[in-house]
């Protein structure tokens, strides 16, 4: 099973001639085809809300249902209607599986239309539609349960229930390759709908990192190991909408279920990652952070009281120091060349070999010392998180 809604929709963009736009039964976007018009009407109000905000209202999904668009077995005819933000003909063909409505596909609609046998094979494309979102429900939407007992169990007999029981609901597609999302903090006390995210076989959400807040985790089926894609998008569109201040990240793909324990622990370090250093983010792999593969696995201070850092880099954390705390991390991420360091930071040689020596003084360690060097180095990199 795979989500790639977007393939299928660009099949009824090229079939028909006009751009596609997938939404579910409830108007939630999915997927869209890019539209190269140089006619404003082709973005007019109702399809601009669409994309921007990946929803319609509900006046405007009132509007359409009252052209019997949730009975409809075949493409129907909308007529514009200015007022009501529609400045093009419509043409909709809803999206079943067994007899039942999942959604529609969206396209402008002008006389004289397609013919009839373009209609017929957008409609087989449809109908494809309808089976994968139909098997994505079933596969996924349900699935927040089993895949939060997995991500929290705390004991292996615990997490050996938990990985049959998700086992079990996956079926098949259990023994498949899959990469573990994190987004955090999520902002919502639940997670989205799974059929919402291609490619995503299961949502859930989970404590995240001893707070009140919360984190969602994301299981994703992937082609390759070497194709990380669908994971790194699912990771961007669950990002995107969870907002600034929020940091996505994506562990090592795995084949089966079995290493989903380590698997998260480095997605959770990755979306770590990304929040403490935006060059990572806003989705980070797991194979791409660098030294903070090392740091996330650290334990975490045990409390709001406890000091941080090494207690010899401690005085070079403090607030009033913080000129110096960042020269010394360009210094070390510069591998110790002091021409690249200035250069970044924009000073003059005596004055970075000035704050150096500062360094120094504060921690009372040596820049000459390797040891040294990568002490401090860990020490600045581990304060971001």
């Amino acid at each position: 099973m795979q989500g790639d809604y977007q393939e299928l929709v660009d099949e009824i963009s090229v079939l028909l001639g006009a751009p596609a736009t997938l939404e579910d039964r409830d108007f939630g976007l999915i997927a869209f085809g890019a539209h190269d018009s140089d006619d404003a009407t082709a973005m007019d109000p109702v399809r601009t809300r669409s994309i921007l905000t990946r929803r319609s209202t509900p006046a405007v999904r009132s509007w359409f249902e009252g052209f019997g668009i949730a009975r409809a077995t075949g493409p129907v005819r909308i007529p514009a209607s200015p007022e009501a933000g529609v400045y093009r003909d419509r043409l909709c063909l809803p999206v079943r599986h067994r007899g039942i409505v999942l959604g529609y596909v969206w396209l402008l609609d002008a006389e004289p239309g397609p013919p009839p046998e373009r209609l017929d094979a957008a409609m087989e494309v449809a109908a494809r539609i309808g089976a994968l979102l139909a098997e994505e429900k079933q596969a996924g939407t349900d699935l927040s349960r089993e895949l939060r007992a997995v991500l929290t169990a705390d004991g292996d007999g615990r997490r050996e229930a938990a990985l049959a029981a998700l086992r079990t609901a996956l079926g098949p597609g259990a023994e498949g390759l899959h990469a573990l999302v994190c987004v955090a903090p999520w902002p919502e006390a639940d997670a989205p709908s799974a059929r919402t995210v291609p490619g995503a076989a299961a949502l859930c959400t989970v404590p995240w990192r001893a707070s009140d807040r919360r984190a969602l985790g994301a299981l994703v089926r992937l082609r390759s190991a070497e194709a990380l894609s669908p994971a790194l998008a699912a990771g961007a569109r669950l990002q995107g909408a969870a907002g600034t201040g929020t940091g996505a990240g994506v562990g090592e793909p795995r084949r089966g279920l079995t290493d989903l324990a380590a698997a998260w622990r480095e997605a959770v370090g990755a979306a770590r990652a990304a929040l403490a250093e935006p060059r990572l983010g806003p989705v980070a792999a797991w194979s791409g952070i660098g030294p903070y593969r090392l740091l996330t696995g650290l334990p975490e201070p045990a409390g709001p009281g406890t000091p941080a850092g090494d207690p010899a880099v401690r005085p070079l954390l403090a607030p009033h120091h913080a000129e110096l705390a960042r020269t010394a991390e360009v210094y070390l991420d510069c591998a110790g060349q002091a021409g690249r360091t200035a250069t970044v930071l924009g000073i003059h040689r005596q004055t970075l070999y000035y704050r150096l020596s500062r360094v120094e003084q504060l921690t009372g360690l040596d820049l000459d010392s390797g040891e040294d060097r990568l002490l401090l180095h860990m020490a600045l990199k581990a304060r971001r998180l």
